[in-house]
């Protein structure tokens, strides 16, 4: 039923904006005079022409194709259309992403009810409509551009691996590819954090754990019935409320690196002892991998056309982007005063280990935004995007400015590494943010399309909040929706130096 609700309500909003946009803005714009054609030539049945402007695989067309097809018989039944190639409008186009974008929030909402079994299936549809109005993911559901298409793919890869059918997880991460080849980055990691769990799962009771928690219980007895008389293996698992195991737990957080350490290594020991379970389980991840390195070898590197504007740079400053444009989507969950006193209180449990920390993402922080902040031309001459007046209003309004927003770069990263190590071992949040890095890092351009897939996977591993919150921030998501339509609708304006109708957008 919570499906049928998702898709409905998403159906509910998406079909009449998509016909308004199609209404007012009939011809394709900015990145669509790329992919429209591109996919009308595959609509003609040439699949050999390609525009070397074109940078992502034929992912989009290929469904593209799948979808129109699908209505074809129909439409030459009653004579709508003789031909095929007929229907591939870029009306008829774009609402291919109307039909992903039902498909995204559909996958969010089974995703949701598989990590959170416990959240009740109204409020995973109340979680997955949210996500649908995200104004980034929102906007381009109504353009023929790759990205709704390619969180659908990277979504579908992640559930079927949560179910543990890995052939067709890698079924769908091999079509992500063909969508975004970053989305490798994303294939990695759910590959292995799915192998972790997939050994987790081989040794339910693992040795030391089980003898650590067998002398916990035998402690806490020993307590109640004698004085201060504890083991020492005892004392590492007491409840959190012992004033005891308080302290124990000050002295674990002191040792991070060493509990991380530990972690990796009984990990790597779990890895080595059923590799031959593990390679065999994950073998098509494998072939995967195989494929996309054999890509890159043949292609002579990871973007396919226009190579020129797209080289891989050591834009670090991205990384800081994401952190604060994540964290402001994200609000309730970031910049509220209890989450501000959580992390102060996190603070001073270890004074000096929290001193160090913060005064380390100072330093790096300014040092990416000192050395590694890429201004690509694309970014510095098209006024059609909002990043452009970011840049120049924020970010670049005065030369002190982009070092006043490093202490908003290291909150926002604080608070998630803070948000996410409550529910997530140390390894999967490590194995987050390298891979949010790679993905993020080497694009030269500022681009918020690029956050949409880590943005997704964050909401579905933060904690639940009340309806309230949620309702507050549907209401803000719903509000930005509205002001960039009305603004790519109706605000239009001219270049003197090109002709043809400009327009604003993400």
């Amino acid at each position: 039923m919570g499906r049928l609700v998702v898709a409905a309500a998403v159906a509910g909003w998406a079909i009449p904006i998509a016909a308004l946009v199609n209404l007012v803005v009939p011809e394709p714009y900015m990145d669509e005079i790329f992919h429209v054609p591109q996919a009308q030539q595959y609509c003609h049945g040439d699949f050999l022409t390609w525009d070397p402007m074109i940078t992502t695989p034929p992912g989009l067309y290929y469904v593209s194709l799948a979808y129109i097809a699908s209505f074809f018989p129909v439409a030459w039944m009653f004579r709508v259309a003789e031909t095929f190639d007929v229907l591939c409008s870029t009306a008829a186009l774009r609402s291919t992403n109307v039909i992903m974008a039902m498909v995204c929030a559909v996958l969010f909402h089974d995703l949701l009810l598989c990590i959170r079994p416990g959240i009740g299936e109204r409020k995973a549809t109340t979680y997955a409509i949210l996500v649908s109005l995200y104004p980034v993911h929102w906007f381009f559901s109504f353009l023929y551009y790759t990205d709704v298409a390619s969180l659908a793919a990277v979504l579908a890869m992640y559930l079927f691996c949560l179910k543990k059918k890995f052939w067709i997880s890698a079924m769908f991460g091999s079509f992500s590819i063909l969508f975004r080849q970053t989305n490798v980055i994303w294939i990695i990691f759910f590959a292995a954090n799915g192998a972790i769990s997939y050994i987790q799962d081989l040794y339910p009771k693992d040795n030391v754990s089980h003898k650590s928690i067998e002398a916990t219980h035998q402690s806490n007895k020993v307590v109640s019935s004698r004085d201060n008389k504890t083991t020492a293996q005892g004392l590492r698992r007491r409840q959190i409320n012992s004033p005891i195991s308080k302290k124990v737990v000050v002295s674990e957080s002191s040792k991070l690196y060493n509990s991380l350490a530990e972690e990796v290594w009984d990990i790597c020991l779990k890895l080595w002892n059923s590799k031959c379970e593990v390679l065999i389980a994950f073998a098509p991840f494998a072939f995967v991998m195989v494929a996309f390195v054999a890509f890159i070898i043949w292609n002579g590197g990871i973007v396919l056309g226009a190579k020129e504007a797209h080289v891989v740079s050591p834009h670090f400053a991205q990384f800081l982007y994401f952190g604060l444009v994540s964290a402001a989507a994200l609000l309730p969950w970031h910049f509220t005063p209890s989450q501000i006193l959580d992390l102060f209180h996190l603070s001073g449990k270890n004074k000096t280990c929290s001193f160090l920390a913060v005064s380390m993402g100072l330093g790096l922080s300014f040092i990416a935004v000192h050395f590694f902040s890429i201004a690509h031309p694309y970014l510095l001459a098209d006024n059609r995007h909002y990043t452009f007046y970011i840049w120049r209003k924020v970010i670049q309004v005065n030369w002190m400015m982009k070092y006043m927003l490093i202490p908003l770069y290291v909150y926002s990263w604080f608070s998630i590494l803070n948000i996410l190590g409550k529910s997530q071992t140390r390894v999967w949040v490590l194995s987050f943010v390298l891979s949010v890095a790679l993905v993020l890092v080497p694009a030269p351009l500022i681009e918020f399309r690029y956050y949409t897939i880590p943005f997704v996977i964050l909401v579905l591993h933060f904690p639940v909040i009340g309806n309230g919150k949620l309702l507050a921030l549907g209401l803000l998501y719903v509000a930005a929706d509205l002001f960039t339509l009305m603004m790519f609708l109706f605000r239009p304006f001219h270049w003197e130096h090109e002709p043809g109708t400009q327009r604003f957008m993400w």
